[in-house]
């Protein structure tokens, strides 16, 4: 009996002791917040399309910052758009764009008209066009963010954005649609469930 008294006695000391090291380390060791940019840039789809006026994605959120309009990311639409108000405390305005479900789009080449003069490859932000000089161009469609920045610099107009397939993995799901029902206040005290 003193032997296991002996080993709860131990462990009780050993968690306690272990508690104050784990304790003083999370306060003494805490990593700093994320900065504000940062978490505007993490809002952000990363798109890197320049859509919005800016160059990328870290530009726009530095703008953002200095009072640049929160309105701008056609990628990220109105929910990027509320995620920003709610990071920045700023209120949704009634000029303010509303992107509504903007139909998600990839680059098609018409590799018939492709001329390989790699103009798109060089304004592709995410490199999803694939090809050489003088050969045949093509889209990966899994990269393509839809930014259409490749369709202008094309001599041939052999680009052509076309809307996604609707697949399951494509598909928006609202899980925010479903209504959630309190099944237990809905049955009554007397019936039992199975």
């Amino acid at each position: 009996m003193n032997l296991t008294l002996l080993a709860i006695i131990s462990i009780v000391v050993l968690s306690a002791i272990f508690g104050a090291i784990l304790g003083f380390a999370s306060k003494y060791f805490q990593g700093e917040p994320i900065p504000i940019i940062e978490q505007i840039e993490n809002i952000l789809p990363q798109t890197q399309c320049a859509q919005c006026g800016y160059p990328g994605c870290k530009p726009y959120a530095e703008a953002i910052i200095n009072g640049e309009e929160i309105d701008k990311c056609v990628p990220g639409g109105d929910i990027a758009i509320s995620r920003l108000s709610e990071l920045m405390g700023i209120e949704i305005k009634e000029g303010v764009k509303n992107f509504g479900e903007v139909p998600k789009t990839v680059a098609f080449i018409h590799e018939d008209m492709c001329i390989g003069c790699t103009k798109c490859l060089k304004a592709c932000p995410v490199d999803a066009i694939v090809g050489g000089i003088k050969t045949v161009h093509t889209v990966i469609k899994n990269e393509c963010t839809g930014c259409n920045l490749c369709v202008s610099p094309c001599p041939t107009d052999c680009i052509e954005m076309l809307p996604i397939e609707i697949t399951t993995a494509t598909w928006k799901w609202k899980f925010d649609s479903i209504p959630i029902v309190n099944v237990s206040s809905s049955i009554s005290s007397k019936s039992k469930i199975i």
